[in-house]
């Protein structure tokens, strides 16, 4: 995490001035465009199959360097990669990530607790986060993700991943609030709660280009959303969390309440960092400042894999000029929490938030 502090202020140096250039610290890598899934929000599964083969990443990854503190190896499904394990290695090798996050469907149950087994293995001076996508109760959940049995598959590979015992690895649940489930998201985390997951986390569905969406239909009423965000902030406030933690607990129920913020004033509710402290690398090689706009900087096969040059290009610039000046807005949840460590009222109003926590964490102790 300190390693991660040092960045904030070049990075806001960065945002506010153009100097110096940082390297982005919180990177979405797709792996794959492939996808076993066919959810109601999401239609990547219908477009052309896309992926960087793991000689083409290496590269990318040594023109990153040590810069990024955070993977996100997202999909698709990461899953379907035969070689995740190699490619999850080969970023722990040449960028020495402090977490690797990997969400998945969890259809693969019979090949998925090993593989992740061996990733954490073999980057054992990383945090590997595993998220379950969980969006509804049995038959709920297959019904919006299009693939019968899923839920029950999902379960097995939950056990699996559960069983084992790996001091750099951690469970978590992850669910998409939409139109779809909303409604019914109170039975969905008291279901959650008894599971005893490490994590849940949750975020909003939205209408993205990477996803095919745009046109959906598929966000929830702010109104609705509120009421879900309720319940986690609620299912949050039970945690009995200690140290990093109790402050990822304080920057979530942050998060919850922001992105009713952002849909009610349809603006940036804090500045936002996409194209300075995070990026995506699509499937394709495109870099995008992040997967909303899904916006092309560049496509790292024209730029010989040098994110650099990508980074200070033109079109690059071009689309951070337009971030800050405000013309897009959204709670992309990813952006989002690296947004909250650059902006400083944030940080403050986080660091209140986990004051007060500790403070009636410690006087229910007494009081038992």
């Amino acid at each position: 995490m300190i390693k991660v502090l040092a960045k904030i202020p070049p990075v806001v140096s960065f945002r506010a001035t153009g100097f110096p250039r940082m390297l982005p610290f919180n990177i979405t890598l797709s792996v794959t465009s492939r996808c076993n899934s066919k959810c109601a929000t999401c239609n990547i599964w219908r477009g052309e199959k896309q992926e960087l083969a793991l000689d083409e990443l290496e590269k990318v990854f040594h023109s990153l360097g040590q810069a990024p503190y955070w993977f996100t190896m997202s999909g698709g499904e990461p899953f379907l990669r035969s070689d995740i394990v190699e490619v999850c290695e080969a970023a722990y090798e040449i960028c020495r990530p402090g977490i690797i996050n990997i969400p998945t469907n969890g259809l693969l149950s019979k090949s998925i607790p090993d593989k992740v087994r061996e990733i954490a293995k073999r980057c054992h001076g990383t945090q590997i986060v595993v998220n379950l996508s969980l969006d509804g109760i049995g038959q709920d959940h297959d019904t919006i993700r299009g693939v019968p049995g899923n839920f029950d598959r999902v379960m097995e590979t939950y056990r699996g991943l559960s069983e084992l015992e790996l001091g750099n690895f951690t469970l978590g649940v992850h669910s998409v609030v939409s139109r779809y489930n909303v409604d019914r998201f109170d039975s969905l985390a008291d279901f959650v709660e008894t599971l005893k997951p490490d994590s849940y986390i949750a975020e909003i569905a939205e209408e993205r280009v990477e996803l095919g969406t745009i046109g959906g239909g598929i966000t929830p009423e702010p109104n609705d959303f509120e009421k879900a965000a309720d319940r986690l902030i609620a299912y949050l406030e039970k945690g009995k969390n200690s140290g990093m933690g109790r402050i990822n607990q304080a920057f979530r129920k942050r998060y919850y309440r922001m992105v009713g913020e952002v849909y009610t004033s349809r603006k940036q509710v804090i500045p936002c960092y996409a194209g300075f402290a995070s990026a995506q690398i699509a499937a394709n090689g495109d870099v995008w400042a992040c997967c909303i706009r899904a916006e092309s900087m560049g496509n790292l096969r024209d730029y010989h894999y040098n994110f650099h040059r990508i980074w200070a290009g033109q079109a690059a610039e071009a689309i951070r000029r337009e971030i800050v000046e405000g013309k897009c807005y959204c709670p992309l949840a990813n952006a989002s929490y690296t947004n909250m460590l650059c902006h400083p009222q944030t940080l403050i109003s986080v660091s209140s938030d986990l004051a007060r926590s500790l403070m009636n964490h410690r006087m229910a102790g007494i009081a038992s």
